[in-house]
């Protein structure tokens, strides 16, 4: 089994920064693809960014050229470098692993398993 913690959340205003992490609990980290997803209220989880073992990245048009996902496989850790944050980033965002290597990063039932989630908040 795969644990999860996310950190990184908070409240902050349009166009500030924040950098999530994702710590994992498995040996086999290095292994694994590794996604962000995020869910705000009412609405359906929507994939922000994923990395695979490989270290290939995919973005959401909605996210592209503001958030970086990058891992550090050394420490089993992968971060989502939020920039130039907008009121419509806001949500609750989770990490989750591919453990099967499915390959089709953007599909949240790739994904076996997850964290709790961290909220963040972006303010006018």
């Amino acid at each position: 089994q795969v644990h999860l913690v996310e950190s990184g959340g908070g409240l902050v205003q349009a166009g500030d920064s924040l950098r999530l992490s994702c710590l994992a609990s498995a040996r086999t980290f290095s292994v694994f693809h590794m996604g962000w997803f995020r869910q705000a209220p009412g609405a359906a989880r929507e994939f922000v960014s994923a990395i695979s073992r490989s270290g290939m990245t995919l973005y959401a048009d909605s996210v592209k050229g503001r958030f970086t996902i990058s891992r550090d496989n050394a420490k089993n850790t992968v971060y989502l470098q939020m920039n130039t944050l907008k009121p419509e980033d806001t949500a609750v965002y989770y990490c989750a692993a591919d453990t099967t290597l499915g390959g089709v990063l953007a599909a949240y039932d790739a994904y076996d398993f997850w964290g709790q989630g961290t909220q963040v908040t972006v303010s006018s």
